[in-house]
This record gives C-alpha cells, sequence and structure tokens, in this order.
C-alpha cells in the first residue's frame, strides 16, 4: 500500500506539475494576446485619428474648393455686367458723336468701305467684318464675338441679346 500511494503521490505531482506547466504557458499566452489587444487597440484609435483628421482636412478643403468657385462666379458676374456697361457707354457716346460732322471720304476710300456703324476707313490696321446677321460691314470696335457663327454688329448683337442693353 505505501508503495500504491507512493506512487499515486508521484502520479498526482506530476499530473499537478504539467497542469500548472499548462497553467503558465496559458498565462503567458493571455498576457501575449493582452499585449497583441493593446497593440490592436492603439493602431485602431490612431487609424481612427488619422481618419477623423483626413476628414476634416477634406471638408476644408472642399469648403475652401466652395468659396474659391463662388468668388469666381461673383467675378465672372462682375465682369459680365462691366462688360454690359461698357457697351453701353460706347453705344451712348457712339450716338452723340453720330450728330459731329465728319469729312466727306473720298471716292478712292469707298472703294474700301467704310465702318457701317462708326464710318471708319477699313485699312490696314482696321480690320472689316462682315455681320454674320444682317451682312453689314463693321469694324472691330463695332462688331461682337458670338463664338462659331463669327462676328456681328453691335445692333445685330443687341436686337439679340436684349439683356445686353
Amino acid at each position: 500500500l505505501p508503495q500504491r500511494l507512493a506512487s499515486l503521490a508521484t502520479a498526482a505531482w506530476e499530473e499537478t506539475w504539467q497542469s500548472r506547466q499548462q497553467l503558465q504557458a496559458q498565462r503567458q499566452e493571455v498576457a501575449r494576446l493582452q499585449e497583441e489587444l493593446s497593440r490592436a487597440r492603439q493602431d485602431g484609435e490612431r487609424w481612427a485619428s488619422a481618419l477623423q483628421r483626413a476628414q476634416r482636412e477634406a471638408l476644408e478643403r472642399e469648403a475652401m474648393r466652395g468659396a474659391e468657385q463662388a468668388r469666381q462666379q461673383e467675378l465672372i458676374r462682375d465682369m459680365k455686367e462691366r462688360l454690359l456697361e461698357l457697351l453701353r457707354e460706347k453705344d451712348a457716346l457712339w450716338q452723340k458723336t453720330e450728330g459731329i460732322d465728319t469729312p466727306m471720304p473720298s471716292p478712292a476710300s469707298r472703294d474700301t468701305g467704310l465702318c457701317s456703324r462708326c464710318h471708319k476707313d477699313f485699312r490696314l490696321l482696321s480690320r472689316r467684318y462682315n455681320c454674320s446677321l444682317c451682312q453689314g460691314k463693321v469694324c472691330h470696335a463695332c462688331s461682337m464675338d458670338v463664338g462659331k457663327q463669327g462676328r456681328c454688329c453691335l445692333i445685330c448683337y443687341q436686337q439679340r441679346h436684349p439683356q445686353a442693353t
């Protein structure tokens, strides 16, 4: 019986020792996993912080882009208004100067042509344009560029675009 007890005690001691070894290994594994979890949480916090920062920067860039676009649209609107004002001033000045006597052009200058609007001679430096709408001959100053259609005189342009007057 004492041998049996000794062998049972030895077996129990070995089993206890193995259980302690397994317990120690499991504790080490738990500690390693907790450390990995802690690093993963830190990484997650860093990524979340980076994501928030990137989203905030994107919103700021979008706001700046929207503000810049609004400023550009306002500038374009102001430039269009100024162009229309200048056209009105130009037309008013031409109307004022229409009554001023101008020397009659010689027949030779009639052959080269006169602007139907301001009666300026077409020469080397003053180009002649045919109005794409009324086919009148006008100089550069008395015509408007209407894109692919070419150029047209200011009268036709103002008739076609009444908001320009």
